[in-house]
């Protein structure tokens, strides 16, 4: 009987007297309480035989759940305090998680009294915006406290405080403390902090700052370039950081060459830049790299890192037209949004078709539509598999639908379109519809087109903005968003009103990859030196000083071969054949494989110092891939004794092919007493400058 009685109240609400709203006034209490996280009952297999969605992500399965499962019992129509829902949440009996609410508190007061009118779910409102006040406050010190203010408006036009019920969970929560019943943040460290708040399925970031340094700084002499000069600096200003110098001639020369070309400047190069006089010299050089063939070899290199071009088993065909393809692209400028569209929406003979090898990537339509989304978008889709996203916009329709889109092409050398093709829906058990992610759902056929149009249109606020961070990242060292397949609100940049420029002025410039390039390359921020100041040595994301990133495997490889003068050869390719020019990571190398060389299997997209780990350090101290190199007779070191070069002219020139400038007066001091010390085993200290040359930090890293 009280089964029937809660059905009919939820089916048949009074329009007059719509009572509590189960959707937007009971699933926050829950949530707040911590009922529906993913270490509680929204697990996807709940707890103790009671499950409820991700953070209230479905209101409808969770109103299922505790009002009519279990034949009723966790609540009770006739005696509210009776309710199971109260006596587990305020462990007046035992309840695994704890006490989750007081018994007299304003949580149990509202569920009670959404039991006793019904316990129905009336649906009498909706939200539509959450927002926080401040959205971002700069505070003048530590211990220092922010109240916080959530305001939520819902479908009526009604507009409430919902600080009480908003859940305000900070990123570290070592350096903000939350006051959870006032809403009250107080800071505990300096720097700038996230803290996220959450109402429902909205959540927003709030950024709280306390500068850095107690002492204000005065960057208004500081060089500007270009706009972004003009955001760093002003970010560096609220945070009171000091700037480092301009990097020297010689450091700039070597940094900017790796980073847009993968290889180093011979000394004719350096001498050509370090005794130009000009004051335009140094966007003169970022131009001449840009155009050279070098840029285009690697950065063919990196986009097929992003792409994952490797051979499939017993076909190398494919990955080397694909690669060829690619190449054509970087070659002619093509602009990153016809790129995009010609990946997703390519079909016919991967031999023949190198685009179509974008569908012979991963196996299944749902990891393809993660591959795409992450690629792409720079988002991690795949969050949203089995639940909406939790700290995203994204939902399982959104999720499932772009996978629907992907199940309709057939995978194999030939890329085709099949109409039967679909993925089913883990909540309905039915076919997904193809969705066009967070937009809209599409009618049958095929759908790619449609994505392919909506992603790249210039509103988009995810495709651009994906392309330009990683663009960001791979000359400056560290995204703007990091990691740079997660975008998203709750992730927020260092510098949000830099980031949205980056992307606006890329797509003004047509989508143009070396404009945005160009405009990084040329900025007083790229240029300043590693060395870092007593005041802005902590900062590891501000771009007060630059950022020392390792070298890529393929550019250490080659690096190598060009300091040693001793070239590996690859498979069939002829020798002094560079390893940034190698289309398919299945190529047999040990020098690769030590190095930590991606396999491509999956994303590429980590710190290359992690590549490698022990087994790099390991043969970069006492292994062959160096010790080989460095004693060959047909190596440069050989042949620079046999040319019967002095010490010192043989350390003066490893030092400029290798580091790119002239051993120090220190440094060379300190070899000169080497020599001295071991007189008549002068061949044998070379070796072991050689080797502590091209171990040393500034060689591996693009110092």
């Amino acid at each position: 009987m009280q089964l029937i009685l809660i059905m009919i109240l939820a089916a048949s609400p009074d329009a007059n007297d719509p009572g509590i709203d189960f959707d937007t006034r009971v699933i926050p209490v829950l949530t707040k309480a911590g009922c529906n996280t993913g270490a509680c009952h929204g697990a996807a297999a709940g707890r103790g035989e009671f499950r409820l969605s991700l953070y209230g992500s479905d209101p409808e399965f969770d109103h299922r759940s505790i009002a009519l499962e279990l034949e009723g019992r966790r609540v009770n129509l006739a005696n509210s305090d009776e309710s199971l829902l109260l006596l587990k949440a305020t462990e007046s009996i035992n309840h695994g998680g704890g006490p989750r609410l007081e018994f007299e508190g304003p949580g149990v007061q509202l569920l009670r009294q959404w039991i006793d009118e019904g316990a129905s779910r009336t649906r009498s409102a909706a939200l539509k915006q959450f927002s926080v006040q401040p959205g971002s406050k700069v505070l003048s010190g530590v211990g220092e406290t922010v109240d916080l203010r959530a305001t939520a408006e819902f479908s009526r036009g009604q507009a409430a405080d919902v600080t009480k019920w908003t859940v305000f969970t900070p990123e570290d929560s070592e350096a903000v403390e939350i006051d959870s019943e006032t809403g009250t943040a107080k800071v505990l460290r300096r720097g700038r902090h996230i803290v996220v708040a959450r109402f429902l399925d909205h959540v927003v970031p709030i950024e709280i700052i306390v500068p850095l340094s107690r002492d204000s700084v005065d960057l208004n002499d500081e060089p500007r370039s270009n706009f972004v000069d003009d955001h760093i600096l002003r970010t560096l200003d609220v945070l009171g950081l000091p700037t480092s110098p301009q990097a020297g001639d010689a450091a700039f020369l070597r940094r900017v060459t790796l980073d847009l070309t993968g290889r180093l400047p011979t000394p004719a190069e350096q001498d050509e830049y370090l005794l130009a006089a000009e004051p335009g010299k140094a966007v003169g050089l970022v131009d001449r790299l840009l155009a050279s063939e070098e840029f285009t070899e690697y950065w063919t290199l990196r986009f097929a890192k992003l792409l994952r071009i490797r051979s499939q088993p017993g076909d190398s065909t494919a990955a080397l037209k694909y690669h060829s393809w690619l190449k054509t692209q970087i070659a002619d400028g093509v602009p990153y949004d016809q790129f995009a569209r010609e990946i997703l929406t390519a079909s016919g003979d991967t031999h023949e078709v190198g685009p179509a090898n974008f569908y012979r990537t991963v196996a299944g339509a749902r990891e393809q539509a993660e591959f795409a989304s992450e690629l792409l978008m720079g988002t991690r889709l795949r969050c949203a598999n089995c639940h909406n996203h939790p700290l995203d916009r994204w939902t399982q329709d959104d999720y499932h639908g772009l996978a629907a889109i992907f199940a309709k092409v057939k995978q194999g050398r030939i890329i085709d379109v099949v109409m039967n093709g679909e993925v089913s829906h883990p909540r309905t058990g039915e076919a997904a519809i193809p969705r066009i992610p967070g937009d809209r759902f599409l009618d049958s056929g095929d759908g790619r087109a449609e994505f392919a149009a909506w992603l790249t249109r210039p509103e988009n606020p995810y495709f651009a903005k994906a392309a330009v961070n990683r663009l960001w990242k791979a000359m400056m060292g560290r995204g703007l968003v990091e990691s740079t397949d997660d975008l998203r609100a709750t992730n927020p940049a260092t510098h949000p009103p830099l980031l949205n420029e980056l992307s606006d002025d890329f797509v003004e410039h047509g989508y143009d990859l070396r404009h945005t390039l160009r405009v990084i390359a040329v900025s007083s921020a790229y240029g300043r030196s590693f060395q870092r100041q007593p005041e802005n040595q902590t900062d590891d994301r501000y771009y007060s000083h630059a950022v020392s990133t390792p070298l890529d495997p393929e550019v250490l490889a080659d690096a190598i071969a060009d300091v040693a003068g001793v070239f590996e050869k690859y498979a069939d390719h002829p020798l002094g054949t560079r390893a940034v020019s190698l289309f398919d990571p299945k190529i047999k190398s040990e020098t690769l494989a030590i190095l930590g060389q991606c396999s491509r299997e999956d994303s590429c997209e980590t710190n290359a110092e992690s590549s490698g780990g022990l087994t790099r350090k390991l043969h970069l101290l006492n292994g062959p891939l160096l010790n080989d190199r460095i004693v060959s007779p047909e190596g440069r070191l050989a042949k620079l004794i046999e040319e019967g070069k002095t010490a010192d002219e043989i350390v003066d020139r490893f030092y400029r092919l290798a580091l790119c400038r002239r051993p120090s007066s220190a440094e060379q001091s300190f070899w000169h007493e080497k020599f001295k010390e071991n007189d008549g085993a002068e061949k044998v200290v070379l070796e072991d400058f050689l080797w502590s040359l091209l171990t040393c930090k500034e060689f591996v890293t693009n110092h």
